[in-house]
């Protein structure tokens, strides 16, 4: 197949094509539109950026519009589940845009906004569907939509969904959906959890993939600097104010994080808009808007926003943080060259997160090169090794090892435990006691201590406790008592 005419899609559909400038299907289309103009299930792989939308919309459209049937209220015919409130409108406006000439009705829900008007819209009945997991399912629990009438399902961001923790949403939502139907599934990656889990939804699916799983984007740049964590945000105003940056996303661990980056930003003059799951949905699309329009070129994210903003012209992506998740890395970078346009991916990564970067290589199975830092420009404390190794075997990546909380790590040299100064002294402030810790017999009377100085501690005078005081001090003594020598 070379151009979308081949395919035999109804003459509405090739004219609101046209309309858009497409002439030639992507590779994801060329192979995914035969089989689900077949009727066939369908498991597709590919980067973002490619045309998955396309790929499953246009046949969706030509099979509804040669089987016209009369919608039911409060049902669908059609449900595509995305991850995000912005991937959800995105589909929802690619629906309307491709079937403009058809007498087909589309409609989206999501979380944020409110449910009523949701309802009222659901209440004649739909075509096409495009929701998140969580509001889909508040609007079946209240009895505004039923999924019994659904004749096609599609899952686009699978891998996102689970990431995200809708695999219980899912798994409920499959229960509610008839046997008789096609599905289609698309993603950027296949993990192991997403092929068992689409083993509940596909029945001997046409399976299409059309890159090697989990590599990134051919066009796109990709350079890494490293830096320590402090100097980050100093490093972050300098890359901005090359003027060569036309429109960058800048990607965050946590919503706190990009939240901090935008007010730094905005004190050094740099104009920046922040999204996040902690966002109303009004903001989120004032944001945005400011970032399609160009009058804030860079917009700050998390991760449960990167496979929802869908941007022209992103000429730049810049890891403030390195994800702990390879997979997220891809997601991140296809934000930038689409549609055939190059794009450069900047990260910034420090000591802590060598490891991930490590894990990210692994993935793409390539080297990303190390980029020089600005002429003048001191990056930190950074490559020094630390004095013990950065990850133990029982720690979690990403977690500060035990002993940096105050904390014992078994086999680590035990330090005076904190609580044992701290606690008196608030007992003091509340009742004004001068409140010790109780001795316990198995030790002689005598006080605990993780850690013993070289001179014998100040006794303290004995305060005869109340039957609460007796409680916390005999409860610390417990503590002392089993706490590793």
């Amino acid at each position: 197949m070379t151009l979308f005419t081949d395919f035999g899609l109804a003459q509405p559909i090739l004219k609101a094509l046209a309309a858009e400038g497409y002439e030639k299907p992507t590779p994801i289309q060329a192979q995914t539109i035969p089989y689900a103009l077949e009727g066939r299930d369908v498991c597709g792989i590919a980067q973002t950026g490619t045309g998955k939308t396309a790929a499953f919309a246009l046949p969706i459209l030509h099979r509804l519009d040669a089987a016209p049937r009369a919608r039911i209220r409060r049902s669908c015919r059609v449900l595509v589940l995305s991850p995000t409130r912005e991937l959800s409108g995105q589909i929802a406006d690619s629906f309307r845009a491709y079937g403009r000439n058809l007498k087909l009705s589309t409609s989206v829900v999501f979380g944020g906004v409110t449910i009523g008007k949701q309802e009222r819209e659901l209440a004649p009945g739909v075509d096409i569907l495009v929701a998140t997991p969580g509001r889909l399912l508040d609007l079946v629990d209240r009895k505004a939509l039923s999924l019994r009438d659904v004749e096609i399902l599609v899952l686009d961001e699978a891998d996102q969904m689970l990431d995200l923790g809708f695999i219980h949403a899912l798994k409920r939502i499959v229960t509610l959906l008839p046997k008789e139907r096609q599905s289609l599934f698309f993603s950027a990656t296949m993990p192991k959890t997403i092929a068992t889990l689409a083993d509940a939804f596909l029945r001997d699916p046409a399976k299409v993939a059309v890159t090697p799983v989990a590599t990134t984007a051919e066009r796109v740049e990709q350079k890494v600097m490293f830096v320590a964590t402090g100097r980050k945000q100093a490093l972050l105003e300098i890359v901005l104010r090359d003027e060569a940056i036309d429109r960058v996303l800048v990607f965050t661990r946590t919503k706190h994080g990009a939240d901090k980056v935008v007010r730094s930003l905005d004190k050094a003059g740099i104009a920046a808009a922040a999204i996040h799951g902690n966002k109303s949905q009004p903001q989120r699309e004032r944001a945005l808007a400011a970032f399609r329009n160009g009058s804030c070129r860079v917009l700050v994210a998390t991760d449960i926003a990167a496979r929802g903003i869908d941007v022209e012209g992103v000429s730049h992506v810049i890891n403030y943080d390195l994800p702990n998740v390879p997979e997220s890395y891809v997601h991140r970078i296809g934000r930038t060259a689409r549609a055939g346009a190059d794009g450069l991916a900047i990260s910034f990564c420090n000591d802590e997160e060598r490891a991930y970067l490590k894990d990210i290589e692994k993935l793409t199975r390539m080297q990303v090169p190390v980029a020089p830092l600005p002429e003048g420009f001191s990056a930190g404390p950074v490559g020094q090794e630390p004095q013990e190794p950065a990850r133990q075997p029982q720690q979690q990546r990403g977690r500060p090892a035990p002993h940096a909380r105050g904390h014992q790590g078994h086999g680590q040299p035990r330090e005076a435990d904190p609580n044992a100064e701290r606690g008196p002294k608030r007992r003091r402030r509340r009742g004004g006691q001068k409140a010790a810790v109780a001795a316990s017999p198995s030790n002689g009377g005598q006080r605990q201590a993780s850690n013993p100085p070289a001179q014998a501690p100040r006794q303290r005078p004995q305060a005869q406790p109340g039957r609460a005081q007796g409680r916390r001090d005999g409860a610390q003594v417990a503590w002392l008592e089993k706490a590793p020598r």
